[in-house]
C-alpha cells in the first residue's frame, strides 16, 4: 500500500509542501540560527532520508533526498526530490523529482556537486533493480538488475530539468561488489595541479570488506574514474581540500571518525586513522572548507567545519565544529540538535552564513538551518605558547603566550588561563583588545608541583571579551 501512495505521488513533477517561513521573511540576524523544516513524515511521501545540499553558481540553493514508501534503503521503489530556493533559503520552492521509475526500480542516496567553472549542478546517486549494497553482484554489467548500479543527474538550467547518465562501467571495478554514493556534497578542488577537478566519494564493497573510494572527473564530468579504494573500514565519507593542497579524507566510523590524506587528487590515501576529537556512532557527517578560494598564506585557508551526531553510542546531538588549523584540532564546538537525529550535510551560502539540512527527530523531518561564526562562537586566535627556557620543580616561572586575532572582527580584551597538572598554580592574566590580524603577547605566572618532573602537558585558553574561545595544549619538560 505504501508503495502505491507513493508512485502515485511522485508521478506528478511538483509535489506541494509548505516551508515554516512566509515570502518575504526577514534576512537573518547576525548571531541567529534558523530552522525550518522542508520535509514532514507522510506529507507527499510516507518517508524522507538522507539529504543533500549545495549552493549553485547563480546563487539558487538545492536540497535533495530520498522519497521513500518504507524506511530502507535500496531496493526497493525509492525516488530522488529536490526543493529550490532562490532567496537564501529563507523560503522554498515546492518539491519537484529528479529521477523516479516504476517498481521495482530505485533511485537513492543523493550527494549534490556543483562545477564552479562551468556551472553544471551534479546529483549522484545509486539505482537498482533487485539488489542493493549489501546483496549486489561483482562485475559492471550497466543492464544486469542484480548489480547496483551508478547514475547520475545533472542539470545545465540551475536545477530546473534534469537529465540522467549511467557510469557504472566507468567508475566500478568488476572485482568490486556493491558500490554507491556518499550521500551530501562533493567537492572541486580550487587550487595547485589538479584545478578544476571533481571530486564525488563513494563507498564499495570488495571480498566482504568496506572502503571508501573516490570518483573524479577532469574534463568536467565527460569521463570519470575511480582511485584506490581505503579501508577496510570505509564508509559514508567526504573529502575537503586542505590549505596546504593535500585532501582529507573523513569517513563514518564508530566510536569515532576516521581519516586519510590523499596527495595526489584523491587518487590514492594514507591508512585511514582515528580522529578521537569527532566522536561518531557510525552516522554519515559532512565536512567543508569555509573560505575554499582563500590563498594557503591566509589563515582562514585552514578554517574547516565538520557536523555529526557527536555521540559515541546513538544518533543524537547533532553538533557542528569548526578547526581552525586543517582539521588537526577542533576545539569550536555548538549543539545544533540536542534530541534524536541522523545524517547532516553543511555547505556555505551567500555573505558569512552557513546552511545545514539535516535528519531531525526520528527521521520525520528533513531541517534546514542557517547560521554564522557569530553563532558558532569560538574564535579562531593563533595562540603560541613558549615556556621557560628551564622548567623546574617548585619554582615559579613564567610562561609567554602570544595571541593573534585571525578573525575579520575586533576582539575586545580578554583572558589567558593555563590548565596545569595537579599540584601546579598559576593565575588567571589579561589579553588586551585586539583588531583583525593584531597580535599581543602576555605573560602567565607558573609554578610546577614541588614533586614534578618528566613531561607534562599545559593547555592555554584564551577567552575573549565577547566570549569567544581558542586554546591549544603544549608539552613541556620538568627538571627536579
Amino acid at each position: 500500500m505504501k508503495r502505491t501512495v507513493l508512485t502515485a505521488a511522485l508521478s506528478a513533477a511538483v509535489l506541494s509542501l509548505t516551508t515554516a517561513l512566509p515570502a518575504g521573511a526577514a534576512e537573518p540576524a547576525p548571531g541567529e540560527l534558523t530552522s525550518q523544516d522542508l520535509t514532514v513524515k507522510g506529507e507527499g511521501s510516507p518517508f524522507y532520508r538522507i539529504p543533500a545540499l549545495t549552493r549553485s553558481t547563480e546563487g539558487t540553493l538545492l536540497a535533495a533526498y530520498d522519497a521513500r514508501p518504507t524506511l530502507g534503503d535500496l531496493p526497493g521503489n525509492l525516488g530522488v526530490v529536490l526543493r529550490r530556493s532562490t532567496d537564501g533559503g529563507t523560503t522554498w520552492q515546492d518539491q519537484q523529482v529528479i529521477r523516479k521509475s516504476d517498481a521495482p526500480k530505485g533511485h537513492g542516496d543523493p550527494s549534490l556537486l556543483v562545477d564552479r567553472e562551468t556551472g553544471r549542478i551534479f546529483v549522484f546517486y545509486a539505482s537498482s533493480v533487485n539488489q542493493g549494497f549489501p546483496g549486489s553482484g561483482t562485475g559492471n554489467d550497466e543492464t544486469d538488475p542484480d548489480i547496483l548500479q551508478a547514475d547520475y543527474s545533472y542539470s545545465d538550467d540551475d536545477g530546473v530539468t534534469w537529465k540522467h547518465r549511467r557510469i557504472t562501467k566507468q567508475v566500478k571495478n568488476p572485482a568490486w561488489a556493491g558500490m554507491f554514493a556518499a550521500s551530501g556534497e562533493g567537492i572541486q578542488l580550487r587550487h595547485g595541479t589538479h584545478k578544476g577537478r571533481l571530486i564525488q566519494q563513494y563507498a564499495i564493497r570488495h571480498d566482504g570488506a568496506n572502503y571508501a573510494v573516490s570518483a573524479y572527473s577532469d574534463d568536467h564530468g565527460e569521463t570519470w574514474r575511480t582511485g584506490t579504494p581505503v579501508g577496510p573500514g570505509g564508509d559514508e565519507n567526504k573529502t575537503v581540500e586542505l590549505s596546504d593542497g593535500r585532501i582529507m579524507l573523513n569517513n563514518r566510523s564508530a566510536p569515532y571518525r576516521t581519516v586519510a590524506y590523499s596527495s595526489d587528487g584523491g587518487v590514492t590515501y594514507t591508512p585511514l586513522e582515528q580522529d578521537t576529537e569527532l566522536p561518531d556512532p557510525a552516522n554519515n557527517g559532512s565536512i567543508m572548507r569555509l573560505e575554499p578560494d582563500a590563498p594557503a598564506s591566509d589563515p582562514k585557508s585552514k578554517w574547516l567545519l565538520f557536523s555529526n551526531t557527536a555521540s559515541r553510542t546513538a544518533r543524537e546531538n547533532t553538533t557542528v565544529k569548526m578547526s581552525c588549523d586543517d582539521g588537526e584540532t577542533w576545539n569550536i564546538q555548538k549543539t545544533v540538535d540536542a534530541g534524536p537525529s541522523a545524517y547532516s550535510t553543511l555547505t556555505r551560502l551567500a555573505g558569512d552564513r552557513i546552511g545545514m539540512l539535516h535528519e531531525r527527530g526520528n527521521v520525520d523531518h528533513i531541517t534546514y538551518k542557517s547560521f554564522d561564526l557569530r553563532w558558532l562562537g569560538g574564535t579562531c586566535a593563533d595562540l603560541t605558547v613558549t615556556p621557560p627556557a628551564a622548567l623546574k620543580a617548585g619554582a615559579a616561572s613564567e610562561f609567554t603566550v602570544r595571541v593573534v586575532n585571525r578573525m575579520d572582527t575586533r576582539r575586545e580584551a580578554g583572558t589567558m588561563n593555563l590548565v596545569v597538572p595537579g599540584g601546579w598554580s598559576t593565575r588567571q592574566v589579561t589579553v588586551p583588545a585586539l583588531d583583525p590580524g593584531q597580535g599581543a603577547d602576555v605573560k602567565v605566572p607558573v609554578t610546577p608541583a614541588a614533586g614534578a618532573s618528566g613531561d607534562a602537558e599545559i593547555t592555554a585558553r584564551y577567552v575573549s571579551g565577547e566570549g569567544k574561545q581558542a586554546s591549544t595544549a603544549r608539552t613541556v619538560t620538568v627538571t627536579p
